[in-house]
């Protein structure tokens, strides 16, 4: 039988990727994922079969990918950062779950919370949380929920997908949630096109990022009341005695 890898990416190319994520897609037979995902790796790995398709077509993507594995093939199904971080993993999963014989093997990656909070500095040294606010799976109510629950308990906070073109306000609304509960001076970063051409990042508050201008290559951390601002750098600090 064959056997289908999830193999989280990283950031970017694969430079940016481990090298357990690139031996295993060496490995492969055939490199399944969504067009912009195959489009970083596709010139390395240029002797593999392909198979991708557009957003929203997850369901289609990983029946392709176990098709070809019950040919016998050995299939990896990519995703950007971790594959089991609002990745392909819990999906392909679910898609292959009436074929045990199938192994599946996922291959962890660098989530964007990580890739992201090391160019802002280090703002996730405490605990935090990584909420997504896209309402596509989750019903906007639920989202408000965690969103307010979580600044109640001072966490930490990085939000993936904060805004899109049809949820051009969703930051904002975030924001304001937030805020009910939070100083508006706890600082925050929004970092974009991680690991990836035009890469940059910017410092603000939480009051000021509400209307900043975001996109789904942005991701957004917000720091608790003990994050500082550190030579241009976000820092949570942990709690040590430096002196």
């Amino acid at each position: 039988m064959g056997k289908l890898f999830v193999v989280g990416l990283g950031p970017g190319g694969v430079e940016q990727m481990t090298k357990r994520a690139y031996d295993a897609l060496k490995s492969c037979d055939v490199i399944a994922g969504y067009n912009v995902y195959v489009n970083l790796i596709k010139e390395d790995f240029k002797e593999k079969e392909f198979l991708s398709n557009g957003m929203r077509k997850e369901v289609d993507r990983c029946k392709l990918a176990l098709d070809e594995a019950l040919k016998g093939k050995t299939v990896a199904m990519i995703s950007s950062g971790d594959a089991g971080v609002y990745g392909m993993a819990g999906i392909m999963c679910q898609v292959a779950k009436d074929h045990p014989e199938i192994e599946i093997e996922v291959v962890p990656g660098i989530t964007a919370a990580c890739s992201g909070a090391a160019v802002l500095g280090a703002p996730l040294i405490s605990d935090f949380c990584l909420i997504s606010l896209s309402d596509l799976l989750t019903p906007w109510e639920k989202i408000e929920k965690r969103l307010d629950c979580a600044s109640k308990g001072d966490f930490c906070i990085c939000l993936y997908n904060p805004s899109s073109h049809k949820r051009h306000d969703y930051l904002q609304k975030a924001c304001d949630i937030m805020l009910k509960n939070q100083p508006g001076t706890i600082p925050a970063g929004i970092v974009r096109n991680i690991g990836r051409d035009g890469q940059d990042f910017e410092l603000t508050t939480l009051a000021e990022l509400r209307d900043k201008q975001v996109d789904m290559f942005s991701t957004v951390i917000i720091g608790n009341t003990q994050t500082e601002v550190i030579n241009d750098r976000m820092v949570t600090p942990r709690g040590y005695k430096l002196a």
